[in-house]
């Protein structure tokens, strides 16, 4: 049990870890100190993991990483939208 409450906390401190930097984003429409390259990483990170998850059939894996995958796709976006303006 306490594995599994060390692993649904750093699934949950990794799946909100971007909501910051979009909040950011938002307020000030801006991505200026947004590294394209450091979020295609870890998107391609995050994917994997979703991967690992799906073979090891580990759900906390698999929902942390798709969340996470979801607010990095956000910032993906912004960044897209964002950056054509500046």
């Amino acid at each position: 049990m306490f594995w599994k409450v060390i692993g649904m906390s750093a699934a949950f401190l990794t799946m909100f870890s971007f909501v910051p930097q979009i909040a950011k984003a938002l307020k000030t429409r801006s991505v200026k100190d947004v590294s394209l390259v450091t979020l295609i990483q870890m998107a391609s990170g995050v994917t994997l993991w979703i991967v690992y998850g799906i073979y090891l059939k580990d759900a906390i894996i698999i929902v942390a990483n798709l969340v996470t995958l979801s607010t990095m796709l956000v910032l993906l976006n912004l960044y897209r939208a964002y950056r054509k303006k500046g």
